[in-house]
């Protein structure tokens, strides 16, 4: 399937884009008007992008119906702070309510049944229920558009970070299963980032990997073992020797074994994240 912006509308390319850039995390943003009236609002096309200076972006949607902007914005446009809070799954249908068409000076605070909490160096409140929360003054303003669906990126600068003790390890480190933060999904679909849905792969040390094409040839042509299966052989700094694990527990393959069993029986080291183990299978001498 191929689809063109130019050949369907904003709202249909917007629900096939946004049905595949997923999860999105959620920036649940309060804001203030020059008259001190205070908005809050989910966004999803956010993220953060520089850590000196510590910098999010979120990007209000202009009204596929006229055009119109967001409440968010207007504020920005006169008060240019903002706090940005992060969802979690606690309060995932306040945020939605909270994300009602209201006429501009309704406090969604209010509606949501949310709890405002003094901010320290910006004028618009942080969500008490919040986690996370940034309070940042609002550096760039850019208009990617002016009809219907287009995005406004509004630039952040963060000021200070608060952060709920009860996310924290004992390493004062953020535990994702504690943070139980809220990704967006396409149409009305969301996810939860915690419990079995989080995992962790080897990331690359200091020294490169030799890369998948410098495995051995019957590696690297297995039947059995999958393109992640080899980026994981792949990650070692150079190609181990045939000498024997010091894992004493490593079981090996009978010498009748075939190639595929030996492939195999690496894959579930593999899956456990052994790759010591799994190397030590591969090269096992027979």
């Amino acid at each position: 399937m191929i689809v063109r912006p130019s050949e369907v509308s904003a709202r249909d390319f917007y629900a096939f884009m946004v049905g595949a850039v997923v999860p999105r995390p959620i920036a649940f943003v309060s804001s203030m008007s020059r008259k001190g009236k205070v908005n809050l609002s989910p966004y999803s096309f956010f993220n953060a992008f520089s850590a000196k200076p510590p910098v999010l972006v979120f990007g209000p949607v202009n009204s596929m119906r006229d055009g119109s902007t967001k409440n968010t914005l207007d504020n920005v446009l006169e008060h240019e702070e903002v706090t940005v809070n992060i969802v979690n799954y606690k309060m995932v249908a306040q945020m939605s309510l909270s994300s009602t068409a209201y006429p501009r000076g309704v406090n969604e605070f209010e509606k949501s049944g949310l709890s405002e909490a003094p901010s320290e160096l910006v004028a618009p409140p942080r969500v008490a229920e919040a986690p996370v929360s940034f309070e940042c003054k609002v550096s760039q303003i850019i208009r990617l558009g002016r009809e219907g669906g287009a995005g406004n990126l509004v630039v952040c600068e963060v000021l200070q970070m608060h952060i709920s003790d009860e996310v924290l390890n004992e390493t004062g480190s953020i535990d994702p299963h504690q943070l139980d933060a809220v990704g967006r999904m396409g149409g009305s679909a969301y996810c939860r980032a915690s419990g079995p849905a989080i995992f962790e792969t080897l990331r690359p040390g200091r020294e490169h990997g030799i890369g998948v094409d410098q495995l051995p040839e019957a590696i690297r042509q297995s039947p059995v073992l999958t393109g992640s299966d080899l980026a994981l052989l792949a990650n070692v700094a150079e190609l181990p020797s045939a000498t024997p694990s010091n894992n004493q527990t490593v079981q090996t393959t009978s010498a009748q074994a075939s190639l595929e069993d030996r492939h195999a029986l690496a894959q579930q080291y593999l899956r456990k994240g052994d790759v010591d183990s799994a190397w030590a299978v591969l090269l096992e001498k027979k």
